[in-house]
């Protein structure tokens, strides 16, 4: 059985993930590290639910005693130093989304992908839905001309989910996006998005704050409309299962590190367009000093809003 490592619990996804790999008998976590928000009462708790074998102290230690590691922690800008001590050691790891969160570590994390196993990161880009198109043949589907998509909850940590779906069905070749405006009525926050590609497909991408959205995708093609909702039951498994594949057959069917990369820059070129006043931003525009989304202040939100879900 593959022997998990969690670095930070965070989020909600190490409840969930465990939850699901407890019905497929392939995969476990094994140790956890936290230096996260959450308290001694909620690591034991997760410890004891899911009868992991130790907590570790270091990093080192818990590479030491794992096949892979997943890196939990809300705060992406600490991604780099938490995957570091596993890449070093050859151990494959996977980063939560959004994987980072600047233009600088985007460019870092490429480049420590030539060497090392980096799996990730929105297990929105593996939805059925969405592997169901991308599999279709262009000859019987027609040749993608626009996507439509939209997500809920914030600006960035939950909407990458939907760039990354957007991805997944148009591919890579982002060269710009724009910021096309916003709406706000009581209290809740609506922005919009437009994104161009290299091969001439375009994609607009709404964001909502305040309050959960479904991640809805409306694809016109050169022969028809297709429209679907992501069934979120349904993805974690979907990531999972891929992850497993991989650790088991050495077969990475997971989007490769410049992929999901170009998620995030094409999340920075909005942002730097929106305060640009919807100036379209070329991704290879963006400034090395751009300092991009804070990880650290989201942290900080995220923490203060976060109510215990291990005890």
């Amino acid at each position: 059985m593959i022997r998990i490592g969690a670095v930070n619990i965070d989020i909600s996804h190490p409840l969930a993930f465990a939850e699901y790999l407890k019905t497929t008998g392939r995969a476990r976590y094994a140790a956890v590290f936290n230096d996260g928000f959450r308290g001694d009462d909620e690591v034991d708790a997760f410890i004891r639910k899911y009868n992991l074998e130790k907590r570790c102290r270091t990093l080192e230690e818990l590479a030491d005693c794992v096949d892979v590691v997943f890196v939990h922690g809300c705060n992406w800008d600490k991604h780099l130093a938490y995957a570091k001590p596993f890449i070093a050691r050859k151990k494959p790891v996977f980063i939560d989304k959004p994987i980072v969160g600047n233009i600088r570590d985007c460019k870092a994390i490429e480049t420590l992908a030539a060497g090392a196993v980096i799996l990730g990161s929105s297990s929105v880009r593996y939805a059925q839905e969405i592997v169901n198109f991308a599999g279709q043949p262009e000859s019987e589907r027609g040749k993608i001309l626009n996507v439509f998509a939209t997500a809920g909850v914030d600006e960035f940590n939950y909407a990458v989910h939907v760039v990354e779906g957007i991805e997944g069905i148009v591919g890579t070749g982002a060269l710009s996006c724009a910021f096309m405006g916003h709406s706000s009525i009581d209290g809740k926050t609506c922005e919009t998005f437009f994104v161009k590609y290299a091969n001439g497909v375009t994609a607009v991408y709404n964001t909502f704050q305040g309050a959960w959205q479904p991640f809805e995708f409306v694809i016109m093609t050169t022969k028809a409309t297709c429209q679907f909702r992501v069934d979120t039951a349904k993805i974690y498994a979907a990531l999972l299962d891929r992850i497993c594949d991989y650790m088991e057959t050495k077969k990475n069917t997971l989007a490769p590190v410049p992929a999901l990369t170009e998620s995030v820059k094409i999340m920075l070129a909005g942002r730097i367009s929106r305060e640009q006043k919807g100036r379209e931003c070329r991704l290879a525009d963006i400034p090395d000093n751009d300092p991009g989304y804070d990880g650290h202040i989201f942290e900080r939100a995220y923490a203060a809003a976060a109510k215990k879900i291990y005890v």
